[in-house]
């Protein structure tokens, strides 16, 4: 197929940020998120960006068979990058300590799940796999990209008492909580020609400079600058763009040109 500049889409959140980088245009309100997909193709993997300015709740997702036992299409499994972090950024990734589903709610309840989860300070470069039933957060400062199944399924466990629906009995249920000892996790080498970031039953990760992606050239296929900018025919995609499809013709990168990729299985 032919190369499709993905729509962009700006969704509100509560803690999502006013002050989007120039790439983002200027959409109204709190945006958190950009997501870039094209619903009118059902896309097996969704690509976002996420900015915050406060914390995300405490959420989790089912895998595939929780979630169609559940009437939901698919589960969803996801990868972040992170782009750019203040200072004292952090992702929560897992706990602290081994969790019953019981004592997960009971924690959850009092409050006591925030001091919980495992914080981890993050840099822009750092990357992680976050499999179903991960619990996990995201902190205030951070920009990333988050690649992921193409579901919208999310059960939220703590939310810092914002007025939002929890699903506590759900997420416990397909919860894993405990530390992240997944080895899908690493930082973005800045001169390498191609970089395996991670992979899943539903897609592999790369990132990459210069003209490297032409080796990943294949239909089910995702083109993610995140530096510089590349043009593909007569047209240019820089950051806060997403090229899904099959590239073709002549192509030119500019110097400093990086970018992510993603390949569906």
């Amino acid at each position: 197929m032919a190369i499709v500049n993905l729509p962009r889409v700006a969704v509100p959140k509560p803690w999502g940020r006013y002050d989007l980088p120039p790439a983002f245009g200027n959409p109204k309100g709190r945006i958190g998120e950009i997501w870039f997909d094209d619903p009118s193709a059902d896309l097996p993997l969704l690509i976002k960006w996420l900015f915050t300015s406060e914390k995300l709740s405490v959420q989790v997702h089912p895998n595939d068979a929780q979630a169609t036992a559940a009437g939901m299409a698919r589960g969803k499994e996801e990868c972040w990058i992170v782009i750019d972090a203040g200072s004292d950024a952090v992702l929560g990734i897992g706990t602290r300590e081994p969790l019953s589903a019981e004592e997960l709610q009971k924690a959850a309840i009092s409050g006591e799940l925030e001091s919980l989860i495992d914080w981890k300070p993050v840099r822009p470069g750092d990357w992680f796999h976050i499999a179903p039933g991960t619990v996990h957060a995201i902190g205030a400062g951070v920009a990333l990209v988050e690649i992921q199944q193409n579901a919208d399924v999310t059960f939220r466990l703590y939310d810092y008492g914002r007025p939002r629906d929890l699903h506590l009995v759900e997420g416990a249920a397909v919860s894993k909580a405990e530390s992240y000892a997944d080895n899908r996790h690493g930082k973005l080498q800045p001169n390498a020609d191609l970089q395996l970031l991670s992979s899943c039953p539903y897609f592999s990760i790369y990132h990459g400079v210069d003209c490297s992606f032409a080796s990943l050239y294949q239909p089910n296929y995702w083109l993610i600058p995140i530096q510089g900018s590349i043009a593909i025919g007569a047209v240019t995609y820089a950051a806060g763009s997403v090229v899904y499809g099959q590239i073709e013709g002549e192509v030119l990168v500019s110097p400093d040109f990086s970018f992510l990729a993603a390949v569906a299985k």
